[in-house]
């Protein structure tokens, strides 16, 4: 019986609903049409920079201070295979055919001659990844990002791709592995591990980090949005 993670799933699209309707009377000085959150917003993305400098980077730091670099990779690469699952439906959804018939080999040879993904032997066929979730969905069926949104501890989001984190849970694994400490544990390992990839990627940051970082989401979600289309302002 999986009820009690459907549970979970089930409380944190309420939480996630309860925060958006929380936001709305929200108006901060100073705000900008894609952001007119922003008071709210940095407080939360306060919140979330204190976590991650006290918790969660020291942990990715040890993380890959220990773990030898083959099986670093090879950890990524099971998280990346399953998450192909989710990559597969949104493709599906937004009729890309082509992108489907890849991600769908991609899980095929992954998880049998890459052992359950620990080898991504897909690449090396020239199966590349997509990128694919039920925000992007969204944005293809013409649901337009609405404000810029943080939230607790998920970080950087829209008013859009903020619900769109429920049905992409289902797509995962979590709902479906009844034992807790073990989907506890493997929660956090995904955890670490995503937080380990972007470490290399903080020498990037300038300026105002909380600007900074809501400008690349904002654009790369776009750009995803849109597949690469960048209309030319020019």
């Amino acid at each position: 019986m999986r009820l009690p993670a459907a549970n979970w799933i089930d409380r944190l699209g309420r939480c996630l609903a309860c925060a958006g309707l929380a936001l709305l009377p929200l108006v901060a000085s100073g705000a900008t049409e894609e952001d007119p959150w922003e008071g709210f917003n940095r407080a939360i993305f306060t919140f979330n920079d204190t976590l991650d400098t006290y918790a969660m980077k020291p942990l990715a730091q040890g993380y890959q201070k220990v773990t030898p670099q083959f099986l670093e990779d090879g950890v990524h690469n099971v998280f990346s295979n399953v998450g192909d699952v989710g990559n597969l439906v949104n493709d599906l959804l937004q009729g890309k055919f082509h992108a489907a018939g890849v991600d769908a080999s991609r899980l095929l040879f992954n998880t049998t001659f890459g052992l359950l993904g620990f080898f991504d032997v897909a690449t090396k066929m020239g199966l590349d990844r997509n990128d694919e979730d039920f925000g992007q969905t969204l944005g293809a069926w013409g649901v337009g990002s609405g404000p810029y949104l943080v939230l607790p501890f998920f970080g950087p989001s829209t008013l859009r791709d903020a619900p769109a984190r429920i049905p992409d849970g289902y797509l995962g694994p979590y709902p479906y592995i009844d034992h807790v400490p073990t989907r506890n544990v493997t929660f956090a390992v995904d955890a670490i591990d995503t937080r380990a990839n972007l470490l290399s990627a903080e020498k990037l940051i300038s300026g105002d980090k909380y600007v900074f970082i809501r400008n690349v989401y904002l654009q790369n979600r776009e750009f995803k949005v849109k597949n690469g289309e960048v209309e030319d302002d020019f």
